[in-house]
């Protein structure tokens, strides 16, 4: 008998219902594991936080290494009052104590900042690393670390540098170098509560920040001190509304001083930025179109009858003239409006458009500084009948201080018109070269020969022309007064102001610098031979005068001026320093007479060396600061030749002096 087939679906079903508990069972399993690890992941971004580590920001450093602008460690502190050591009483004597000895809170203050019932407290300011010591082995006190901008020398040279906004340059080295002076930032990881309070002390670092690289600049700061003193003794003492003033090598385009003040306010940069009609600055330019041009000589003569000339429906008139018929080289001397604008007349538009396109006139400079003007030089088929005599004196067009210090510095340097250099080096933080910039020549513009022949007659300009005021009794200045109508803000001139500027260079052989002095607005008498030239002497002779002139003194040994019966007493080039050894420039006097040691107790270092210098006595002095004294003293008799020292309160650097 065959048994009934059994069936195997029961089975089957129960096997099935076993897989898919088993698979459901492992499905979430993993499904917890995955949501598992984004919880962790959820977790630590709640309680840990990635921040940026600020780098160092480098430094920017004068021609000598002197430092202008260096970020320096400052302290933040935090408190975490639940954490702060107490008394019976809930009194934090300690950190209480702490901040009112370290920080300088009052007693108040601090019992306020440590009683909070606030998890984290953040102490108001930002105070030196000095007070790390007195304050990092308090529980409950967190020490933060950030950098602020420090400038030892204040607003001296605060034009050049620039400033700071939100940590990045704005204006100036500052901006134009950003990205070498910010560095790299770091990383580092911190701690957050529930709540995502961040908790004080528990930051990780990840990877550490890289200091920025430093810029040394072509500035000398001491240049910039006289310079800076020069000009605002002008200002006050003609009642200026403002001025500029630079220093300039004429041979490698190094701006070694650049000031430039209004109302009173020495932090903008006008002298690069800025730009007006420059007046009778420009002749020269004119002068040199002529000559390079072949159209005219030094020696043509030119006739100026009463001087006055009428072209084009305009009228010209010079200042003082001297003679009805003068040559060429004299219309220049005596800086005659109508002289040099009729000998003008023999240059094609094309010739003059050209010669002062050719000394920079109407295109930027190129220097690394942010907002350069380029002034403004029209074409050609832009000129009305009147612009070709308006442009040969200085009108109709406008130049910035730079732009005609650096086209000034062509015709004292044989004809070569040089890129101005205001960086010297650029290196990283380890010490390795980034960036050294060369002086770069633009173009030769005139020949040598009519360059030297330029100069020849500036000198005559300061000797015996409009520029007497900047004559140096030591050596041959050459230069060039001006003097232009300022403009309205609405436009046309206004009526009764002027700017009164003079640019001179010396030796002026072999011109080591040059200076350009522009006055804004004068009162009284307002030419520039009057108002500026003055300044460029007293900056030439302040130089001159310093411990360490960044001149040559074998030149200016070479180009000192020889006795005469007109010329009896040479200044003395430069301060001697005991012991130095350096050799100083020779000096020449009219030797066996008898002078009077001058008072100068009082005086600044650089003052009483002028003045001694101007008696023709020698002088010996180590350092800067107000004059105490002299030996021998004031009213001892004394032959010129004779040494005097000076003695010295000494100062620390950085003070104003």
């Amino acid at each position: 008998m065959r048994l009934p087939r059994r069936s195997h679906w029961p089975r089957r079903l129960i096997l099935i219902g076993w897989l898919v508990s088993a698979g459901a069972v492992v499905g979430r399993a993993a499904m917890l594991q995955v949501e598992n690890a984004e919880w962790r992941q959820l977790s630590a971004e709640q309680h840990q936080m990635s921040r940026p580590v600020p780098s160092i920001r480098g430094s920017i450093l004068d021609r000598d290494g002197v430092l202008l602008a260096q970020s320096r460690e400052v302290v933040e502190v935090g408190l975490a009052p639940g954490e702060l050591r107490r008394d019976e009483d809930g009194f934090a004597a300690e950190a209480s104590s702490a901040l009112q000895s370290v920080l300088g809170l009052s007693p108040a203050e601090a019992r306020r900042r440590t009683g909070s019932d606030d998890a984290w407290v953040v102490v108001p300011g930002r105070y030196p690393t000095t007070v790390r010591a007195g304050l990092e082995n308090i529980r409950g006190v967190y020490l933060g670390r950030d950098y602020e901008r420090f400038r030892p020398h204040g607003d001296l040279v605060a034009g050049v540098l620039g400033t700071m906004l939100e940590d990045r340059g704005a204006g100036g080295i500052e901006e134009s170098y950003d990205h070498i002076l910010t560095g790299w930032p770091g990383e580092e990881m911190t701690l957050r509560d529930a709540r995502g309070v961040e908790l004080p002390g528990r930051a990780v670092p990840v990877k550490p920040p890289v200091p920025g690289g430093n810029v040394s600049l072509t500035i000398d700061v001491d240049l910039q001190e006289i310079a800076r003193e020069e000009l605002q003794e002008a200002i006050e003492t003609t009642g200026s509304k403002g001025g500029d003033i630079l220093v300039t090598d004429p041979a490698s385009g190094e701006i070694m001083a650049v000031v430039s003040i209004r109302d009173g306010d020495a932090a903008g940069l006008a002298a690069i930025n800025t730009a007006n009609e420059p007046g009778s600055t420009l002749k020269p330019f004119t002068v040199a179109g002529i000559l390079s041009n072949e159209v005219g000589t030094l020696a043509d003569l030119v006739d100026i009858g009463n001087g006055t000339w009428r072209v084009a429906g305009r009228t010209l008139n010079d200042v003082y003239p001297k003679a009805s018929i003068l040559t060429l080289a004299d219309a220049l001397r005596v800086s005659s409006n109508v002289g040099v604008a009729k000998m003008a007349e023999r240059l094609s538009h094309r010739q003059q458009y050209e010669m002062l396109r050719d000394f920079g006139f109407g295109m930027p400079t190129g220097l690394p500084i942010p907002g350069e003007t380029s002034g403004i030089l029209r074409k050609p088929e832009d000129w009305s009948r009147q612009s070709p005599a308006s442009l040969a004196i200085g009108y109709e067009i406008s130049v910035s201080p730079l732009q005609l210090a650096m086209a000034y510095g062509a015709l004292a340097n044989g004809g070569r018109l040089m890129a101005p250099r205001l960086v010297r080096e650029v290196r990283a933080v380890d010490g390795s070269l980034i960036e050294r910039p060369e002086p770069r020549l633009i173009r030769r513009v005139i020949d040598g020969r009519v360059a030297r022949d330029i100069s020849r007659v500036l000198v005559d300009v300061t000797e015996s022309g409009t520029g007497t005021r900047a004559r140096l009794t030591s050596f041959a200045v050459a230069g060039k007064s001006g003097t232009s109508r300022a403009y309205r803000a609405d436009g046309g001139y206004a009526d009764g102001e002027y700017f009164a500027t003079f640019v001179g260079f010396f030796p002026a052989e072999d011109p080591q610098l040059l200076a350009y002095v522009k006055l804004n607005g004068p009162e009284g008498v307002y030419y520039g031979g009057a108002t500026a030239a003055p300044v460029i002497r007293a900056t030439m002779e302040a130089i001159l005068a310093a411990q360490q002139p960044p001149v040559d003194r074998r030149v200016l040994a070479h180009a000192a001026r020889r006795p005469s019966p007109q010329n009896p007493v040479i200044r003395f080039a430069g301060a001697e320093t005991a012991g130095s050894g350096a050799e100083s420039a020779r000096w020449a006097s009219g030797e066996g007479t008898e002078v009077m040691v001058p008072e100068v107790s009082g005086l600044s270092a650089r003052s009483a060396v002028r003045r001694l210098h101007t008696a023709g006595l020698r002088v010996v002095w180590d350092a800067p600061g107000p004059v105490l004294g002299t030996w021998p003293t004031a009213g001892t008799l004394l032959m010129q030749g004779d040494t005097v020292s000076i003695d010295v309160g000494r100062i620390e650097r950085g003070q104003s002096r």
